[in-house]
C-alpha cells in the first residue's frame, strides 16, 4: 500500500518511538514476527494503521498483505483492536439505550427546524443521505454542516474538522466564508479539506486508503457530494449496471467503516430520478436504488415548495417516515423558514 500523501510531513512520517512501540505491541499479543515483517515492510505500524487493519475484513488482510491463512488475519485483527482500545462487544437493549445517552453530543445542522426533526442533530458513526434535485439546497446543507462541525460542543458542534469530497466542483469557498461569519467561526477554510476525485477510482482508492489519515487529524464529519454522479457518468449502459451497484455498495461500506470507528457522521448528497408509474403519474425518487437506499442509515428528501423548502424523511430507525421540517436557502446559508 503507497504511503498516504495527506497531513503534515511530520505526521506523515510516523516518530520512530510510536512504529517500535506497535512493533513491541503486536510481539506482545502473539502476533507471528512473519506477519510483523509484512507490516514493516508496508510501513503499517502506526495507531492509524492499527485502525486500517481493523477496518478491514479477513479477506482483504490477506490480500492486502499477502497472508497466507485466516488463522493470522484474525489474531492480527484481534490484536489491533486491542491496541486501539475498539470494543465491539454482545450488549442488551438497555445497555445499548445507555450508551447512546451517554454519547457525545450531536452535530447541529444551524436550523432549528432540521434539528429537531433529526432528533437533535446528527449522530456519530451514521450516514445521512440528502437527495433532491438541483437547487434544493443538498450541497448548502452540506457546505453548512461543514461549518456548524468547527462549533465548540455546548453550540452543538464537535470543536473538529470536515473532509468534504466534490464530484461535481460544486463546493464554494465563498459560501464557506458567509456562513462561518453567521456563526462566528474563525479560520473556516482552514479545517475543511477538499477532494476532488477525477473518476471512481480516484474516489474508491481516498475512501479507502487516505481518509483515515484525515480522520486522525479531527476530522469528524464527512460529505460526499455527491455520491451518485461519477457512477452514472462512468458506468454507462445496463450491461455496467450490476458493476456499478457493486462498487457504490463497496463504496458506502468503506464509509460506514470509518464512521463507525472513528464517530463521525456521513453525509451523502444524492441525486434523482424520474420512475413512471402504469397510472401515468412521474414520480422523482432517489438514484442508486437499494444498494443506497440500504447503506443509508437516514434518508432524506428535499425540494421546493413555494417560497421555502422543505425536508422529508424517507427512511430512517427512528425518525417517522413522512416527517418534514420547513426551511429558506439564503446567501449565508439555510435557515428556518
Amino acid at each position: 500500500m503507497p504511503r498516504r500523501p495527506f497531513g503534515q510531513e511530520g505526521q506523515q512520517q510516523a516518530s520512530l518511538g510510536e512504529e517500535q512501540l506497535v512493533e513491541k505491541q503486536l510481539k506482545d499479543l502473539g502476533v507471528s514476527p512473519t506477519v510483523i515483517q509484512k507490516l514493516k515492510s508496508r510501513s503499517m505500524l502506526t495507531m492509524r494503521d492499527m485502525r486500517y487493519v481493523v477496518a478491514m475484513t479477513p479477506d482483504e488482510l490477506i490480500d492486502e498483505l499477502a497472508l497466507t491463512s485466516y488463522e493470522q488475519a484474525y489474531k492480527l485483527q484481534e490484536a489491533a483492536k486491542r491496541i486501539i482500545g475498539y470494543r465491539n462487544t454482545l450488549v442488551t437493549a438497555s445497555q445499548l439505550a445507555q450508551q447512546k445517552a451517554t454519547a457525545p453530543s450531536l452535530l447541529t445542522t444551524g436550523v432549528k427546524s432540521i434539528d429537531e426533526l433529526m432528533g437533535g442533530g446528527l449522530s456519530g458513526g451514521e450516514i445521512y443521505e440528502f437527495a433532491g434535485e438541483f437547487g434544493t439546497g443538498k450541497t448548502q446543507l452540506s457546505h453548512q454542516l461543514s461549518v456548524t462541525v468547527q462549533l465548540p460542543r455546548d453550540q452543538g458542534g464537535f470543536g473538529a474538522k470536515a473532509v468534504y469530497i466534490d464530484t461535481e466542483t460544486t463546493f464554494s469557498p465563498e459560501r464557506i466564508e458567509a456562513m462561518a461569519k453567521r456563526f462566528g467561526v474563525e479560520n473556516a477554510l482552514d479545517n475543511i479539506y477538499v477532494y476532488r476525485p477525477l473518476n471512481t477510482g480516484e474516489l474508491e482508492y481516498f475512501v479507502r486508503h487516505d481518509l483515515n489519515t484525515l480522520l486522525d487529524q479531527g476530522v469528524r464529519l464527512v460529505v460526499v457530494d455527491s455520491v451518485i454522479a461519477l457512477y452514472r457518468a462512468q458506468f454507462k449502459g445496463l450491461e455496467w449496471l450490476s458493476r456499478r451497484q457493486q462498487a457504490i455498495n463497496y463504496l458506502l461500506d468503506w464509509l460506514k467503516r470509518w464512521g463507525r470507528i472513528y464517530g463521525a457522521p456521513v453525509i451523502i448528497t444524492n441525486q434523482v430520478l424520474t420512475h413512471p408509474l402504469p397510472s401515468g403519474i412521474a414520480l422523482k425518487v432517489p438514484a442508486g436504488g437499494n444498494i443506497i437506499a440500504h447503506a443509508s442509515t437516514h434518508r432524506f428528501f428535499l425540494k421546493k415548495s413555494g417560497d421555502t423548502w422543505i425536508i422529508e424523511c424517507i427512511d430512517s430507525p427512528r425518525i417517522a417516515k413522512g416527517a418534514t421540517a420547513e426551511y429558506v436557502i439564503k446567501d449565508d446559508g439555510v435557515w428556518d423558514a
